[in-house]
């Protein structure tokens, strides 16, 4: 089994990059789905959110209420690492178990872990190799103001918030860059995912070649000690 971990920044095309893996026939994990898994009512996640950073939190529904919370911790970085000191580690260990089953499961098959923080939580020695998803910030400006309404004071204060693409790029197997045409970025996808194809063969040759030198090996010294 591989594992790939895809990031990116906002407005990179991450999402779009996952959701052509999986058409190419990848198990694609969202790691923003498992934060939303460690805010649940009840779970070790919400207990430990909710005593660091009070009831008043909780909505009238019993959830957290994200508004609330994100109101205590945007723009200050003392209480959001207070959080992502409670989230990222639940989000690793429930990414880590799925990818656990899976390997027992499907061992042939190929899985995408898409977390847009995958750097910054340290989550990369879960992967075989990372991919990283990055577009000009002028592009990216762009895309959050047409998409997200946006205006440019602020969409460059989200992009200030992030990692540059060249620190995310020192950690990337596979560096693909979103500037261009979408029909570009999916012919960028289709190339790598070809190449992936040819290093996974590449690996299963090699691992089979060492198997049969260690089985020769084996023999040999039987034969010597019979």
């Amino acid at each position: 089994m591989r594992v790939l971990g895809l990031t990116g920044g906002i407005a990179s095309g991450k999402s779009t990059a996952a959701a052509q893996l999986k058409e190419l026939g990848v198990i694609v994990l969202d790691a923003d789905r498992y934060g939303h898994r460690v805010y649940e009512p009840d779970s070790p996640g919400f207990h430990a959110v909710v005593n660091e950073f009070g009831h008043d939190i909780v909505g009238e529904d019993g959830e957290i209420d994200r508004r609330i919370l994100g109101g205590k911790v945007f723009g200050d970085p003392e209480k959001m690492d207070r959080l992502t000191d409670i989230v990222w580690p639940e989000i690793r260990r429930i990414a880590a178990e799925e990818i656990a089953e899976l390997r027992d499961r499907e061992p042939e098959t190929v899985i995408c872990l898409e977390a847009a923080v995958m750097i910054e939580a340290g989550w990369q020695d879960l992967c075989d190799e990372v991919w990283v998803i990055a577009t000009e910030p002028e592009t990216a400006i762009k895309r959050l103001k047409d998409r997200n309404g946006l205006n440019a004071e602020q969409a460059q204060a989200r992009l200030d918030s992030q990692l540059t693409n060249r620190e995310r790029r020192r950690h990337a197997k596979i560096y693909i860059d979103n500037s261009g045409t979408q029909k570009q970025f999916r012919d960028q996808i289709d190339h790598e995912w070809m190449r992936l194809h040819r290093r996974i063969k590449q690996a299963v040759g090699r691992a089979r070649a060492q198997a049969r030198r260690e089985a020769e090996a084996r023999a040999a010294a039987a034969a010597e000690g019979g």
